[in-house]
Formats: C-alpha cells, structure tokens, sequence
C-alpha cells in the first residue's frame, strides 16, 4: 500500500501542513499492525515563491501559482505507484482564483481520492461553490469535521450524503503536567488564560483584551497569553497592523503586566505543554463561519477549560457540557463567565475533566485508524479510473437551448458587446462582430427549432448589419451607447464575420424579406471580397460565400471570387509550412479553427485536391496541439503559441472553441467519419467543463457563457461573443446529433 498525501507540511508554518504531517504518521502507524508493506510519500503546496527544506518524504513540491507544476505532480504520483491520494483542501493553500489550479491535478489522477475539506462556505462565491462542486464529484470520499459540514456538503454544494465521511480533527495523545509545564514556562501561581494561532482581524481577540480589566479586579494573577504569528497573508498585505492595535489596546487599558504576546509559530510539543499549563483556552472568533478548528480541538483534547463565541466547530464540539460559549464581541458576558470559573476551581476543574474525556476519542491514533479504514473499504470496492472523454455524443445531457441571456444584452438597435457579470455593460455599446454572430446564431436557431423569439430577434441584427455599412459597401464596427459611430472602418476579422452571417441568411433565409434585405447588403460588400488580405477575414468570408452558393451554385462570378480567396488561404500555407508546422502563419493564435473550417467548405463546392489537402493537413495540425489528454486545451490569447516557441495556457476564449466545434462538424459532413462527431463533442464539452481548469464557462443561472479562463481562473463577464459563441456550438452539437443518428 503506497499513499499520497497533497497539502501543505512542515517546515512551513501552516495549521493545514501540521494536520498533513500528523495524518500521514497516523496513518502509517495504523498499518503497522498489518502485514505488508506501507510507504507515504507527500506533495507539498509552497505559498508563492518561497521554498522549504523538506523532510525526505516530500518527493515534489508545487509552487502555487504555477500550474504547470500542478499538471507536474499529477504525472508524477501516476507513475509513483501509489493506490490512493488523500488531498488537504482550503481554498487559500492552492493557486489560482479560489483555488481552482487544484482541478486539472485531480482530473488527470488515475487512482482514488480522498479529500478533507478544512473550509466550508455557507454562502460561497459562485467559483467557490463550482470549485467544491467539482472536488466533490472526483473525490470518491469527502472528509469533514463536523456534522454543520455534512449538512453544507449536501444542501449548499449537491455532494451526495454517502461520499461524506466525518472524521474529527486528530490531537496528538501527548501528556504533561500543569504544574510542571507552569514552572517550566516560570508563571508560577498565574492564572492563565490562552489563546492560540494565527493572528488575524477575525481571531477577536480585542473581545479578550476589553474583559480582562473586571477579570483583573477579582484575580490580579491573570495572564493572558497570545500565542501565534500574523498570519502570512495578513502579513502580505497588512503587515503587523493588526497585532499593534492590540498592542496599543493592552497599553491604554494599562494590562501590560497582564497580557503576553509571543510572536511565534511553535512545534506540538511546546504547543501542549501551553495548553496543560493553561486553566482557560478561549477562542473569542468574530463571527460564526468557521466550520473546522485545529486549535479548538486540540485543546479540548488535551483537556482545557475552553471558552468560546459559538461559531459552527465551537457550538458542535462545546456542546453537553464540554464547554462555554459565549457571544460574538460579548465582553461583558466574558468577564463575567472567566470569574464565575476562576472563582469555582471545582467547576472549571469539571469542564476540564469533561472536555479530557470526550478528546479521548479523537487522538491521532484513533484519527489515523479511521483514515486507515475509509482507504481500505474504497479499494476493497475497487476502483477503474473513468475514462477520460470517451465521448458519446448525447443530446439528453446538455443544458437547456435558452436565450435568456441574449434577450437580457439585446435591445432594439442591437445585441450589447460586453457584459459585466451577467448584466449588459452598456457603457462599452454595440460591434458589428456580434451582431453578425447574433444574427448568424438566431438563424441556425430558427432553422433547427423554429424558435419563434429567434426570428424576433433577426431583424434587430440585420438592421444593425445594414446601418452600418458604408458607401462603398465596407463596414463600420463600433457604434456606442447614444449611436454614435465610433470608427471609420471596421476590422476585416468584423467584415469576414459580416459576410459569413449573411452567407449563412442567403441560404437559410425564414422568409423573403430578410432574403431581398440581407441580399442587397451581401452583394453590396461583394467588390471587397477580394481586396481582404487578413487570413481570418479571408477564412470568414470564405464560410459565407460557401453558404451562399449552395443554394445558389449556378453564380459562376461567385464561384470564381471563392477560388480566389481559398487560394490566397492556401499560399499563406504554403509559405509557413514545414515537415513540423503545417499551418497558415508562424505562429497559432485566436479563432484558429476558423481556417481549416473555411478550406472544409470550400473544397465541398471547389472539388479541387489542393483545397481539401490543406483543410485536412492544418486540421490535424491543430489537433495534435489543442486535442491531447482527452478534452480540448485551447491555445491561449495570452502570448499565442509562436513556432518554435512554448504555446500559452492563457487567455483561453469560446470563440475558439466555437471554432473547432464547427471544424469538426464540418470535416463529419465531408468524410461521415464518427470520429469527427467524437471531436465535436469533446470540443464543445470545453464550455461545460472538460478543459485545462475543470470549470464550466456556461453559467446554469443566468444562462450566458463565461468571457474565457485568464491565468487566476474564469473571467466571470459574460458578454455577447462568448455567449453567442457557446449557443452556436449547442445549435452544432444538437444538429450534429441529427445527421449521426440519421447516417447510422
């Protein structure tokens, strides 16, 4: 038996690496009554760049921020030979916006996981509640602390009730003397009051401080002791000002020979013999959520007197007698209960007796037998790694086809470009790219589902369209919020993009209106065609003159101005390929599909060898480097992916995506080769979470499609492109669940 343990461990100074460490001896010392062999090795999570002199049984360690060593630590504990990875989560330890680069390392694992959360949110942000969704659908057994956590698992984050496991917070079963600890610590006949940990705003320990002045007046022998460092990311971005306004709090309540500070992070040991020395332990937290404490309940193991606000672990652990609570900031009622104890020595002698008792139960040996026990009974059950995208094209598993969203950014000049969250930004006004890809989406809408609210909309897009075309039948782009015109001339890309829209109408037209309207507009442009040098103007116009000849093949002038502009994709081709590099330009960056899509389309209507030589090669060229490990990992926008150069993770966007959608949807229309329909839903899967982060783009509740992944993790904006781009691959995916069951 080989275990792997991911989290933080010691040297570093973090509750979460104590608890790592002390759960990895448990463990170990559990077998040791078995027969076998059993190893543990440990991949420990450094905070930014700092390193750490590691005990041998760190074999890797992950810098925070960097994913690629996550993706590192994956590949390593698959060949390590382990048979189970037991991961510490805490949103703060991992990289990445909320944590979310722990994702990709945990999809990519091929054993079983255990994961024990040490942080629950009852009202979690919507990328903390994915990120814990997702751990909890990959982890075949969730560890929590407490029966609050249980709860939260099941109402809050849908984990189902029996992959939750309650296992309390191990203590180690270590013993001192309070008298001798007392001496060695030289606090004589004190009467000591402690509190423990990291130091932070929410600790309250203020609430402490302000009691002590009618605590003293009654026991002149009290000393508070404040044992613990700032805590690290405290310390980050505010420095020690929290522990000098304690400081200046202790000075003018004139406590200074009443209240200790030290400033230190010390080992269990020396941590215990505090805690025997102690006659009240007092956790004075702000508010209620705080689902787990290692503090807590290390000294209620080693028997203290405990004090507490009721937070969700204090209320649960404290609970019939092994404890008192009192109220968040309540000082008065503090005082008052530290000398009602401090007055009856026979009472707080009881609570300790109590709370000792009860700790019993979950020392790190009994912890450690409980780990022991949940790893045996998940391999005794057995356990085949899901195989990673072996992908069956089922419409039955798909969101609901909605267009809540577009509604939501659409009003009667046209679609709003860009989305803060998903709530139309229009400060940021209308582009005739969206429009275009509006009208295009609301088409294949109407088309597929006769969807009466797209053929609504559709006029709103062609008007815009038509407005902003120019003399010489170019475009504008950008219109702002008040219909002013923003520039002169739009982009090629927005141009290309145009055409393909009203390619797309011509030969899809709902009725004769919108045909007369979108032909006058198309054939206005015509003259310009040719005079596009952009390749992805090219590309995108390509796509909407193929949609306009298919129902109208007989337009020879048509005809030839396509073999034109397929040609000039071809020798941009043909001047950047090598043996290694069969693509369009030295480099892969955005919207990349779009151009092996466009040559698809053109050699169905040109027959010419060439054409469908080059479609293929630059497809597959572009999928040996965007389709590997089972899911598509888009080149990011961030730096791109330059030849001979390292390709960019970040930023990841939908129009890509889009874009392979239709690249495969297209090369199955060519070929009927199934495995263009498996591509197509692998790539569309990208939206719903098969990708590089494990998050979903696609947003359940507003129905929009997140702006892309950036280095932190998702851009929650959710405006027009992305989510236009998402409902045209759904349109896709859903009509290429047609034509496969049809052909098979």
């Amino acid at each position: 038996m080989k275990y792997a343990f991911i989290g933080t461990y010691p040297p570093r100074e973090c509750g979460i690496g104590t608890f790592t460490h002390n759960l990895l001896d448990s463990v170990l010392h559990a077998k040791k009554a078995e027969k076998g062999n059993f190893e543990a090795f440990v991949v420990a999570v450094n905070d930014h760049d700092l390193s750490y002199n590691y005990p041998q049984e760190v074999k890797l360690h992950i810098r925070q921020e960097h994913q690629r060593d996550y993706l590192r630590a994956a590949k390593y504990i698959n060949l390590s030979g382990a048979d189970i990875c037991i991961l510490q989560h805490e949103f703060g330890i991992y990289g990445g916006q909320n944590g979310i680069y722990i994702l990709p390392l945990l999809h990519r694992l091929e054993i079983p996981i255990v994961v024990t959360l040490h942080t629950i949110l009852k009202t979690p942000s919507y990328n903390e509640k994915a990120v814990l969704q997702e751990i909890g659908k990959m982890a075949q057994k969730v560890v929590v602390m407490s029966q609050k956590a249980i709860e939260f698992l099941v109402d809050i984050y849908d984990v189902p009730r029996e992959k939750i496991a309650l296992i309390e917070h191990g203590v180690p079963d270590i013993k001192f003397s309070s008298a001798k600890s007392k001496e060695e610590f030289k606090l004589g006949t004190k009467k000591v009051l402690l509190t423990f940990g990291f130091i932070g705003r929410n600790k309250g320990i203020e609430t402490v401080i302000n009691a002590l002045p009618e605590v003293i007046q009654r026991h002149p022998d009290v000393l508070y002791i404040i044992l613990g460092k700032t805590h690290p990311n405290v310390l980050r971005h505010s420095g020690e000002e929290y522990r000098i306004f304690l400081m200046r709090l202790v000075k003018n309540l004139q406590l200074e020979n009443h209240v200790l500070f030290l400033n230190q992070f010390i080992d269990v040991q020396d941590l215990f013999k505090y805690l025997s020395a102690t006659d009240i332990y007092i956790t004075p937290y702000l508010n209620e959520s705080q689902i787990t404490s290692g503090t807590l309940s290390y000294a209620v193991g080693v028997g203290a007197a405990v004090l507490s606000t009721p937070y969700w672990h204090a209320a649960e652990l404290l609970a019939d007698g092994r404890g008192r609570l009192f109220d968040f900031g309540n000082t008065e009622q503090l005082s008052s209960t530290i000398n009602e104890l401090l007055d009856h020595p026979a009472e707080l002698n009881n609570l300790k007796k109590i709370a000792f008792e009860y700790g019993k139960n979950f020392t790190w040996p009994k912890t450690g037998e409980r780990y022991a026990e949940l790893v045996h009974a998940i391999l005794e059950k057995g356990y085949t790694p899901a195989e990673k995208n072996d992908t069956v094209l089922d419409s039955l598993i798909l969101p609901r086809f909605s267009l809540v969203h577009i509604n939501r950014l659409t009003d009667d000049t046209g679609i709003i470009q860009h989305a803060k969250f998903g709530i139309p930004n229009l400060k940021e006004g209308y582009c005739l790219d969206d429009n275009a890809r509006a009208l295009l989406m609301v088409l294949m809408a109407y088309r597929q589902m006769k969807d009466e609210r797209a053929l609504e909309l559709s006029p709103i897009y062609l008007s815009y369209i038509h407005y902003m075309q120019n003399v010489d039948g170019t475009f504008r782009n950008f219109m702002s919020f008040n219909r002013n015109f923003l520039d002169e001339v739009g982009s090629e890309d927005s141009f290309g993009r145009t055409i393909w829209a009203l390619g797309y109408l011509l030969g899809n037209a709902p009725n004769d209106a919108y045909f007369q309207a979108g032909s006058g507009v198309f054939f206005h442009a015509a003259p310009n065609f040719e005079k596009l040098t952009s390749i992805r103007g090219l590309a995108n116009a390509i796509i909407g003159v193929c949609y306009y000849l298919k129902t109208n093949p007989s337009d020879d002038s048509m005809t030839e101005r396509l073999r034109n502009m397929a040609f000039k994709l071809i020798t941009h081709y043909q001047e950047n390929e090598s043996p290694e590099w069969r693509w369009f330009e030295a480099l892969l960056a955005y919207d990349n599909g779009i151009l092996p899509l466009a040559l698809l389309h053109a050699a169905g209507i040109l027959n010419d060898d060439r054409v469908n030589d080059v479609a293929f090669a630059s497809m597959d060229f572009l999928t040996s480097h965007t389709m590997k490990d089972g899911y598509l990992s888009i080149i990011g926008n961030e730096k791109w992916y330059k030849k001979e150069g390292e390709r960019s993770v970040f930023a990841q966007q939908p129009i890509d995506a889009m874009a392979m959608v239709l690249m495969y949807h297209q090369a199955y229309h060519f070929t009927k080769d199934k495995e263009y329909i498996k591509k197509l839903y692998t790539s569309f899967l990208w939206f719903l979470g098969e990708n590089d982060l494990r998050m979903s783009l696609y947003d359940f509740e507003t129905k929009g499609c997140c702006d892309g992944f950036e280095s932190y993790g998702v851009n929650r904006n959710q405006g027009a492109e992305s989510s236009l781009a998402y409902l045209i691959s759904h349109l896709t995916v859903l009509k290429a669940f047609e034509e496969f069951h049809e052909h098979e």
